[in-house]
């Protein structure tokens, strides 16, 4: 329990005081003395060597603790420029929030146009929505971030969808990859594209946006968590900004319709993007929560590629990822 801050949950942390003080104890012994299955006992060596507490011995295919004294303090120095660099980043994003808004709402008074407006809570951002919508001329642009959607959500927004592109407005929605092993959703998405809208897939998503004929649009506060807040901007720059980025990501997305076409190695997007995301150093729920997959997802897709690279460990995996040019 003394170690969960960086990482380790008591039954990784027992397996790793293990390991330091018996260091030639194989899977078979280790599981014994802690009292965990085989399987069990892999997962805290993968945990352990992701956290870089294990290094390979002189023995080919073994692994040995790395000592606390470096491993440990490593771990630690990591954890506090990870918090450091997330307060900064949290630093700046209210900043730049904060200025964003004062630029567009202070701007203009009187009789002329507010480009900037946030709005509070759940009810007035959907509320919003549904104007924005129903005042929609020519096209509609959407990211949608966050994976599978509710049976009850889908179906709730099927006559807004019907109305708008029944009126000849064009529209483009950006799902994650993830959506496509959702039936409801995959259902829907169908749904409205026999309706005349197009669907595409890519496996992430910068934030969730609401673009409305190239004029209006509504993003989020806070992309780590919409519930609390929405800013609509008008201003013809902004907009302008983020229009471009709505097309340089459709441009790469895959039509729901076919199937993610594969690289050289073989790997899918969402594959490819799961090692980076791992590799920029993001846990498995952290990577889950941005490919909108469960963490049970996330470690399956690790044991597949894990199986084809044929290694019993991550840290292994990682080696030979890097040596095939998969990293």
């Amino acid at each position: 329990m003394l170690l969960e801050g960086l990482g380790l949950d008591r039954q990784t942390e027992g397996v790793y005081r293990l390991m330091l003080t018996n260091h030639r104890w194989g899977v078979a012994e280790l599981a014994s003395r802690q009292g965990v299955s085989d399987a069990e006992l892999r997962g805290c060596l993968d945990r352990l060597a992701e956290l870089r507490l294990l290094t390979p011995s002189a023995v080919p295919g073994e692994l040995r603790p790395v000592h606390p004294k470096a491993g440990l303090q490593a771990l630690l120095q990591g954890r506090e420029a990870e918090l450091q660099l997330r307060q900064a980043e949290l630093e700046q994003a209210k900043e730049a929030v904060a200025c964003l808004i004062d630029e567009f709402s202070d701007l203009y008074s009187g009789n002329r146009q507010r480009h900037a407006e946030q709005l509070i809570g759940m009810a007035a951002i959907t509320a919003r929505i549904e104007a924005l919508a129903r005042e929609a001329g020519s096209e509609c642009l959407t990211f949608n971030p966050g994976g599978a959607q509710s049976h009850e959500s889908l179906e709730a927004s099927k006559p807004l969808d019907r109305d708008v592109i029944g009126r000849g407005v064009t529209m483009r929605t950006v799902y994650l990859d993830s959506v496509r092993n959702d039936s409801v959703t995959t259902e829907y998405a169908g749904w409205l594209t026999d309706l005349g809208a197009e669907v595409r897939t890519v496996p992430t998503l910068p934030l969730r946006m609401l673009l409305i004929d190239r004029e209006v649009a509504l993003v989020p506060v806070d992309p780590g968590n919409t519930r609390k807040g929405a800013v609509q901007l008008s201003g013809s720059g902004v907009v302008a900004g983020l229009v471009a980025l709505f097309e340089r990501v459709w441009e790469s997305a895959a039509p729901l319709g076919a199937g993610p076409e594969r690289d050289e190695q073989g790997l899918t997007p969402q594959q490819q993007e799961l090692l980076r995301l791992l590799g920029d150093g993001l846990t498995d729920a952290a990577a889950g929560n941005r490919l909108g997959i469960s963490l049970r997802t996330v470690r399956r897709m690790m044991a597949e590629l894990m199986e084809r690279l044929d290694a019993q460990s991550r840290f292994v995996a990682g080696l030979r990822a890097g040596r095939r040019g998969w990293l």
